[in-house]
């Protein structure tokens, strides 16, 4: 295949502006919505009350036992049908979000369920509820142990957010398909769009594992 580096050089601003624009700023928001959720279905998981537990683990075994695609697919092309339309971008978030949702929810239970029964007796013993018990002592700790699976989700979603491009979301590889619709290069384009996943997935990764040591640190002392 003779590369036309040419366009190679011209379609790289374009992608990492699609990245910076759209796949991060997706990512990030999915990220945030998804954590929100994924602490009120762990704590749904959790809870002593069977419907609210039941409720719960629906939830993650929907997300968790269908394919990301799917979701999508039926928040944007499946909600019209039933009068409710969503723009592309806001489908986007609330299907990223749900899926993220699902699957960090029994990241964050496990990470609870992790800290010692001990800690909470600790709260209760100094006079706390068992709700300040959980926000000040439980959760802090949770929360570093929670860290590296996180960052994998995180990392993943990433890559996974190029799903968006299938419902019309400007984000990195909807550039690449319109650049590679337009030079008939596909395979240059869709290379130089992995490339960039690539790079974007490696720096995240390091920042994982500097996270991870400091917190080691933190643990330590």
């Amino acid at each position: 295949m003779d590369i036309d580096w040419d366009l190679a050089l011209t379609s790289f601003w374009p992608l990492v502006q699609g990245g910076l624009t759209g796949t991060i700023p997706l990512s990030l928001a999915s990220m945030a919505f998804g954590l929100v959720l994924a602490l009120l279905v762990a704590l749904m998981r959790l809870s002593g009350n069977r419907l609210v537990s039941w409720i719960g683990r629906a939830y993650v075994s929907v997300i968790r036992g269908t394919p990301l695609l799917v979701q999508l697919f039926v928040i944007f092309y499946g909600l019209p049908s039933i009068g409710l339309t969503i723009d592309p971008w806001p489908s986007a978030i609330i299907a990223f979000s749900l899926n993220v949702g699902g699957y960090a929810a029994e990241i964050i239970r496990a990470a609870i369920l992790s800290v010692p029964r001990g800690q909470w007796e600790a709260g209760h013993t100094i006079g706390m509820s068992r709700t300040l018990t959980l926000r000040r002592i439980i959760l802090p700790q949770a929360a570093r142990v929670s860290v590296p699976p996180l960052s994998n989700t995180f990392i993943s979603l990433v890559k996974d957010s190029s799903l968006a491009s299938l419902i019309l979301v400007t984000e990195m590889f909807r550039q690449a398909q319109e650049i590679a619709a337009f030079s008939q290069q596909f395979m240059l384009l869709y290379i130089e769009a992995a490339a960039i996943y690539w790079v974007i997935c490696l720096v995240l990764s390091a920042g994982q594992s500097r996270l991870e040591k400091r917190l080691d640190r933190y643990v330590a002392h």
